[in-house]
């Protein structure tokens, strides 16, 4: 019997490789919970907990039909970090979520990822918006997201995570209108 078989999409950028998540990122993943740099999502956490962590990113596919993809640099192979659409129970609606590891900050890596993945939503998902949620702290997220063109929209507080800024990305006509 097969159980929610799904094929998760590769995606490649100029400067990056979007793939599935999978057991070989454990260490770097392992990493990110370990610091402080996981604040704003979670972290820090356990191992044990980081290894759940990944059977969710992994699961969400299954569940959802989308996810998040890992993030691997294309010169180098490392795994820099994972972004994507991420929409759990408990969340208001879908959003693109990116999470990047120590060393990879600082050179527009996730604004690079998030802009593919808004394109996979919507032209390959037929999705007609999009949110992020940031942590009111989180300054860089907050970043990505006014260089993608979002705007802060309002709250949300989640159980676990508290508070959080909803940011709304540019819809698929809005992107058009700019195109033209």
């Amino acid at each position: 019997m097969t159980i929610g078989a799904i094929d998760i999409p590769v995606i490649e950028t100029e400067r990056l490789i979007l793939r599935a998540p999978a057991a070989r990122d454990l260490p770097a993943l392992y990493g990110f919970y370990d610091s402080e740099r996981s604040s704003f999502v979670g972290g820090p956490m356990s191992h044990e907990l980081a290894w759940r962590q990944l059977g969710l990113e992994i699961g969400h596919w299954v569940l959802r039909g989308y996810g998040r993809w890992t993030v691997e640099e294309k010169a180098t192979g490392a795994t820099a970090g994972m972004v994507g659409i991420f929409n759990p129970e408990g969340w208001p609606e879908a959003e693109i979520g990116w999470d990047l590891f120590e060393g990879f900050e600082g050179r527009g890596y996730a604004t690079e990822a998030a802009l593919a993945t808004r394109g996979f939503a919507y032209g390959t998902l037929g999705m007609k918006t999009i949110i992020s949620l940031i942590k009111p702290a989180n300054l860089a997220s907050a970043g990505v997201a006014k260089r993608m063109g979002a705007v802060r929209e309002g709250g949300f507080t989640h159980e676990r995570h508290g508070p959080m800024e909803v940011w709304r990305h540019l819809s698929p006509e809005q992107l058009k209108e700019m195109a033209a």
